[in-house]
C-alpha cells in the first residue's frame, strides 16, 4: 500500500474563519474582530461577524464530512467562547459547544484533532497587558488549555497548542498583517517566546492529567531558497530559514534558539534578553507525540540591503503556476523540507494539518463546483507525500486546507480554499468536484489518485 493502513486523512479549519456568531452566548471579542474591523486591515471591509455560519450550522458540515468519507477533522477552539475576558470563570456554553462538536464527530466516525490556538486571543488580554508580549499570556493560556483537557480530554485523540506561531508573532507584532496590528520586531521577538511558553506550560498540564491522547504543535514550514545561486543570496537564504523556520524547530527540538537568528535580531535592537527565564528552553523542548507541518510555498530569497532583514523575498519565480494567491505551485519543496525534518532533527511522528490552494472558482450553470486546479494540486502533493514515507518519514497523516471556503483573513472572502464551495450571501453549501475526487483518495488510501 502507498500509505499505511492506519494513515489518517483529514480537512482543516479555524473558529475565526468560518464560525461567526461572535456575540453569541457569551464569547467574548477577539483580537480577530477588533482587527477586521479596523478600517484598512482586510480586503473589502471583510469581518468574520459571519463567515461561514458555522457556529448554527455546525450539524450540515460534519454531514457533509461524514457523506465525504472524512476519517478526521481538525478545528480550533475560540478562546474567547471559553474565557471571554480573557482570565477568571470559564464560560459554560461554550464548552458545551466544543463538547457537542466533539460528541457528533464520534458519532459519525470522525476523529477530532482539536488545535488549541488558532490566532484569535481576547483582545482583553491584549488590552491590558499587551497580548503575547505579557509573560502572563502563556499563564493564562495554560489555564484554557487545562479546561479543555478537562472538558475534552476523555475522547480527544490529538491536541495542536499552537497554529503557525511564526504568523502569529511576526505578521501579529511585526508587519502589522494580522491580528493586533502591531509593527514593532522587539515585540514579535518577545512574542515568539511566550507562544513557545505557553506551548510548553500546556504540554506540562497535559502529561500531568495522564490522558489518553497525543500532543504535539503545528508550524508553517515554508522551503527557503536562494533566488538565484550566488553566494550572498545562499548566505540570506541560510538567514531566513533560521527566521522563518529554525527560530521555532531548533528551540522545540534543540532546546535552544538558533544563533544566527538570535544575532539578526540582537543586530537590530530586538533582543530575547530577559524575556527568556532559566528553565523555559528545558520547558520549551519536552518531547512532543508529533509535529504538525503545514506546507503551502516555496519561499526565494535575494540579497537586499534595503530589506529589513538584508534581503527580498518572493513567492514564485517567473513562468511558475501559481494560486490565488501567487503563491508558486512547487509540490517537491514539500518533499524537501520534510526531508530536512528527518535528515536535521530527531524522528517524531509528522502530520500534514494544512496543505491546499486558493481558486475563485463558482457554481457553474450545472450547479456544478468544478475545479480540476485544485484536484491536480492535490493529487502532486500527495503523491510527493507517499514519496517521503517511501524513504523513511514516518507521516502519519494529511489534513487539506480548508473543508469549507471561509474568511482567507487579511485577503477576506476572495480566495477560495475549501473543498467546500460557500455563497456568502445565502451560506449554501456545495461541495466541489474536489470533494469527491477526494473522498475517492480516502476510500482507496490513497491508491486512487486518478
Amino acid at each position: 500500500m502507498p500509505f499505511p493502513a492506519d494513515f489518517l486523512w483529514g480537512a482543516a479549519t479555524a473558529s475565526y474563519q468560518i464560525e461567526g456568531a461572535v456575540t453569541e452566548d457569551g464569547r467574548g471579542e477577539s483580537i480577530w474582530d477588533r482587527f477586521s474591523h479596523t478600517p484598512g486591515m482586510i480586503e473589502n471591509g471583510d469581518t468574520g461577524d459571519v463567515a461561514c455560519d458555522h457556529y448554527h450550522r455546525w450539524r450540515e458540515d460534519l454531514d457533509l464530512m461524514r457523506e465525504h468519507g472524512l476519517q478526521a477533522y481538525r478545528f480550533s477552539v475560540a478562546w474567547p467562547r471559553i474565557y471571554p475576558d480573557g482570565t477568571g470563570a470559564p464560560n459554560q456554553a461554550g464548552i458545551d459547544f466544543y463538547a457537542r462538536l466533539v460528541d457528533e464527530l464520534l458519532e459519525r466516525g470522525i476523529s477530532p484533532m482539536v488545535t488549541l490556538y488558532h490566532w484569535d486571543l481576547p483582545q482583553a488580554l491584549e488590552t491590558r497587558q499587551g497580548g503575547w508580549t505579557s509573560r502572563d499570556t502563556a499563564e493564562h493560556f495554560a489555564d484554557y488549555a487545562a479546561t479543555l483537557f478537562g472538558a475534552l480530554g476523555d475522547r480527544v485523540p490529538h491536541w495542536v497548542t499552537l497554529n503557525e506561531p511564526w504568523v502569529a508573532a511576526f505578521a501579529g507584532y511585526l508587519s502589522g498583517r494580522h491580528a493586533p496590528g502591531r509593527t514593532d520586531l522587539g515585540a514579535a521577538v518577545r512574542a515568539s517566546h511566550h507562544m513557545l511558553l505557553g506551548h510548553a506550560r500546556a504540554v506540562q498540564l497535559f502529561r500531568s492529567l495522564g490522558l489518553a491522547g497525543q500532543i504535539g504543535i503545528t508550524l508553517d514550514l515554508q522551503r527557503a531558497s536562494p533566488d538565484g545561486d550566488s553566494e550572498e543570496n545562499q548566505r540570506v537564504a541560510e538567514l531566513a530559514d533560521g527566521y522563518t523556520n529554525r527560530w521555532f524547530l531548533d528551540p522545540l527540538f534543540r532546546g535552544r534558539y538558533p544563533a544566527d537568528t538570535e544575532q539578526l535580531f540582537e543586530e537590530r535592537g530586538a533582543a530575547l534578553g530577559d524575556a527568556v527565564v532559566s528553565g523555559d528552553l528545558e520547558a520549551i523542548s519536552a518531547p512532543l507525540d508529533f509535529l504538525g507541518m503545514n506546507f503551502y510555498m516555496r519561499r526565494l530569497y535575494r540579497a537586499d540591503p534595503s530589506g529589513r532583514f538584508g534581503w527580498s523575498e518572493r513567492l514564485h519565480r517567473d513562468g511558475d503556476d501559481v494560486t490565488e494567491m501567487r503563491w508558486g505551485i512547487v509540490p517537491e519543496a514539500m518533499g524537501e523540507q520534510l526531508a530536512r525534518l528527518r535528515d536535521d532533527y530527531p524522528a517524531i511522528p509528522i502530520y500534514i494539518t494544512e496543505n491546499g490552494m486558493a481558486d475563485r472558482e463558482g457554481v457553474g450553470a450545472d450547479g456544478a463546483v468544478h475545479d480540476p486546479r485544485r484536484i491536480d494540486y492535490l493529487r502532486r502533493h500527495f503523491a510527493v507525500a507517499e514519496r517521503a514515507i517511501a524513504a523513511g518519514t514516518d507521516l502519519r497523516g494529511y489534513f487539506v486546507w480548508s473543508w469549507l471556503d471561509n474568511f482567507e483573513w487579511g485577503f477576506g472572502y476572495r480566495p477560495r480554499f475549501g473543498l467546500v464551495h460557500v455563497d456568502f450571501d445565502t451560506l449554501t453549501r456545495t461541495p466541489k468536484d474536489s470533494a469527491g475526487w477526494y473522498a475517492k483518495v480516502i476510500r482507496s488510501n490513497g491508491a486512487d489518485l486518478g
